[in-house]
C-alpha cells in the first residue's frame, strides 16, 4: 500500500491569493449537485453545509441532494448526473473495481478523489425496554440497516455474517429508521455516519436507549475480513447517558467528482475546505479530520488535476499512480 510523502516547507514568504478571474471560471458550471444521503445522517448535514458555503464562497449554486448514500452517490457520479458526491471509500473501491452493487460490471473510472473528510464508525441504537445490549443480542431481531446502497447497508450483513448473526434486515432513511424504533416496528437500527450521528442523539435524548458497537472478539473477526476497515473508538459523551468510548470499525469518507468538473472549480473547492476547517467544524464536528493529512488515507482513487494542484502548491507529493487525468 502505497503512502504519501508529506513534505514540511521550508520558511516561506506570504502570499496573498489573487482573487478569481472571470476567465478562471468560464467553463465553470451555474449549478452543481452534491450527492449525499439519507436526512438525518452526518453525510445530508455536511453536505448542505458543504454546498452553502461553496454557493457563498465561489458563486456557484450548489445544493445537496437526498440519495441511497455512497453506493448511489459513486454511480451518479460516473453517469455525470451528479458533479460531485460524497462517498465511502469502502464502497468506492468497489465501484472503482467494477463491483458495485448498484451497477456490477461496470468500472466507474470517472470518479476522482478531492478532500477527505472523516472516518465513518458503525453503531446501533435500540430501545432499552428492548433488552438488546450487544450485536449478538441482534439475532433473530428486525433491524434497519439504512437506506439500501449505502455504506451501512453495504457492511452490516457482512458484519452480521462474520460474526455468526442473522437478524431480519430492512432498510430506511435514518430519521424513519429512529421513528421505527421508538414505535415499535423494528428491535434496533445499525447505521454508520460520522459521529455524533444527529439520529442517534436526538432518539437517545427523546428515550432510553442502548447504543453500542463492537466487542473486541467482533472486532477482531471484522478487521480481520475485511482489511478497508480500521478499529475505531467512539468518545464518550456524544449521546445523553454514554459518558464512556465504545469499540467499533470504521471507514474514511472522502469528497468526490466527476472527471469533468473544471480543474479551476476542483482546485477552487479543494482550497476553500481546506483552509476554512473552522468553519466546516461548525457544519459538523467530524470535519476537525477534515484536512491535508489524511489524503494519505486514500490509496487507490485518484485525485482531480485541480486538487493535485492545491496539494502541491502546499508542499504535498501526490504519487504518479494517484494523479488524475
Amino acid at each position: 500500500m502505497k503512502k504519501f510523502m508529506i513534505a514540511m516547507a521550508g520558511a516561506m514568504a506570504l502570499t496573498f491569493a489573487a482573487p478569481i478571474s472571470a476567465q478562471d471560471k468560464a467553463d465553470w458550471p451555474g449549478s452543481l449537485t452534491i450527492g449525499t444521503a439519507s436526512q438525518g445522517g452526518t453525510y445530508f448535514i455536511y453536505g448542505t453545509g458543504l454546498a452553502g458555503l461553496i454557493t457563498e464562497k465561489l458563486g456557484v449554486n450548489a445544493s445537496a441532494e437526498v440519495t441511497g448514500g455512497p453506493v448511489q452517490n459513486a454511480t451518479l457520479i460516473e453517469t455525470g448526473d451528479h458533479l460531485m458526491g460524497l462517498v465511502t471509500m469502502g464502497p468506492a473501491y468497489e465501484a472503482w473495481t467494477g463491483n458495485s452493487e448498484l451497477a456490477p460490471g461496470v468500472e466507474h473510472k470517472n470518479l476522482r478523489a478531492l478532500f477527505p473528510m472523516y472516518q465513518t464508525p458503525f453503531q446501533v441504537v435500540a430501545l432499552k425496554s428492548s433488552g438488546i445490549t450487544s450485536v449478538a443480542d441482534l439475532d433473530g431481531k428486525r433491524v434497519s440497516v439504512g437506506p439500501a446502497g449505502g455504506t451501512a447497508a453495504t457492511y452490516w450483513p457482512r458484519y452480521f455474517e462474520s460474526v455468526g448473526v442473522s437478524p431480519v434486515i430492512s432498510f430506511s432513511g435514518a430519521n424513519d429508521a429512529t421513528s421505527q424504533v421508538k414505535d415499535g416496528l423494528i428491535d434496533a437500527f445499525a447505521f454508520a455516519a460520522g459521529v455524533p450521528i444527529s439520529a442517534f442523539a436526538q432518539i437517545a435524548a427523546e428515550n432510553d436507549v442502548n447504543i453500542f458497537g463492537f466487542n473486541a472478539d467482533e472486532q477482531k473477526k471484522i478487521l480481520d475480513a475485511m482489511p478497508e476497515l480500521a478499529a475505531f473508538e467512539v468518545p464518550g459523551g456524544l449521546y445523553q447517558g454514554f459518558p464512556d468510548p465504545q469499540s467499533t470499525v470504521s471507514l474514511w469518507n472522502f469528497a468526490v467528482a466527476n472527471t469533468e468538473m473544471p480543474e479551476t472549480l476542483a482546485y477552487e473547492i479543494t482550497k476553500m475546505v481546506l483552509e476554512n476547517n473552522d468553519r466546516m467544524v461548525q457544519i459538523h464536528a467530524t470535519a476537525s479530520e477534515t484536512i491535508s493529512a489524511n489524503i494519505e488515507k486514500n490509496t487507490f482513487l485518484p485525485f482531480h488535476p485541480g486538487s493535485v494542484r492545491y496539494f502541491e502548491e502546499k508542499g504535498i507529493t501526490i504519487p504518479d499512480a494517484l494523479k488524475g487525468q
